[in-house]
């Protein structure tokens, strides 16, 4: 791992994140690869806001891993920020190598340098490896999540 890099994404790596997105069954459904200007926009509201880091893991030159990692102050837990991790991918080539991993540890520790209090994700109900994952690296299923559609 040592020749890897986790650096803030730049609007050229959309191409190879948006793959990533794409690249499983839930994704499949919900991504568009071949029309990225939705996803240019999201990254300009992105880059935009201070409380949200979209970073790339970068092996070589190469975009082979990703995540957006959101910070919410908040008055509960006596004014506590919590940090969220979401779309986690790892390229299929470098899966099962620890690099998702290094990607959760990093997070992890920019959370702590952000002054949070709180790590929190959520996983989708049918991904039972991802949860496995997590659970490896001490998340706790602790809640119940909701989503309303709009």
């Amino acid at each position: 791992m040592s020749d890897l890099v986790i650096r803030q994404a730049v609007p050229g790596d959309i191409p190879a994140i948006v793959a990533m997105l794409a690249d499983d069954p839930l994704g499949a459904r919900r991504e568009t690869p071949g029309d990225l200007a939705p996803y240019h926009h999201a990254f300009e509201r992105l880059a935009a806001d201070p409380n949200q880091k979209l970073v790339v893991a970068e092996r070589e030159g190469r975009p082979v891993g990703t995540l957006q990692l959101t910070l919410i102050p908040g008055l509960s837990h006596r004014g506590s920020t919590r940090s969220v991790i979401e779309a986690v991918r790892v390229h299929a080539d470098e899966r099962g190598n620890g690099l998702g991993t290094r990607l959760i540890e990093w997070a992890v520790e920019e959370s702590r340098r952000q002054d949070c209090q709180l790590v929190q994700l959520t996983s989708d109900a049918t991904r039972g490896d991802a949860h496995r994952f997590y659970e490896r690296l001490g998340f706790t299923g602790s809640h119940i999540g909701f989503k309303l559609k709009l």
